[in-house]
């Protein structure tokens, strides 16, 4: 493993990344605890689960937990493993209900592109575990 530093745009652009997400996904967490009825006022119908406040608490807080962990470097790869198990269960969610593919079911999947690259963008742990290489690598 490599405990090489990033280069400094590169530093950049995976706080930048890891931060859009982090925005999103404690929005998306503190709307479920401190506006339940929200939530659940915008939430799509059909979803499968039970649409009450105590299925949003239990949201919020299984949302929250792991961007916490992912906000400290720390422990970043472990909340990105756990938020990555989230996002699986809604991108499910959404492809079993019969969600728009493109603006419903994928974000899952674009927030976890954008989670995982901010990473490796700023962790040469990351980086160490999943090296992209060009053609010239090769």
């Amino acid at each position: 493993m490599t405990d090489a530093v990033p280069a400094k745009g590169q530093l950049i652009a995976g706080r930048v990344l890891s931060g859009l997400v982090i925005l999103f996904l404690l929005f998306d967490a503190g709307l479920k605890l401190a506006s339940p009825e929200t939530a659940i006022k915008y939430s799509p119908p059909g979803l499968g689960w039970p649409l009450d406040v105590g299925t949003m608490y239990l949201l919020g807080i299984l949302l929250l937990i792991p961007t916490l962990l992912y906000i400290w470097p720390r422990t970043a790869i472990l909340g990105a493993i756990l938020i990555t198990g989230y996002l699986g269960g809604a991108i499910a969610t959404h492809v079993r209900i019969g969600s728009p593919l493109f603006s419903h079911s994928l974000f899952g999947v674009y927030l976890g592109v954008m989670l995982w690259g901010g990473l490796w963008l700023r962790d040469p742990r990351v980086r160490a575990l999943i090296p992209l290489r060009t053609g010239a690598d090769q």
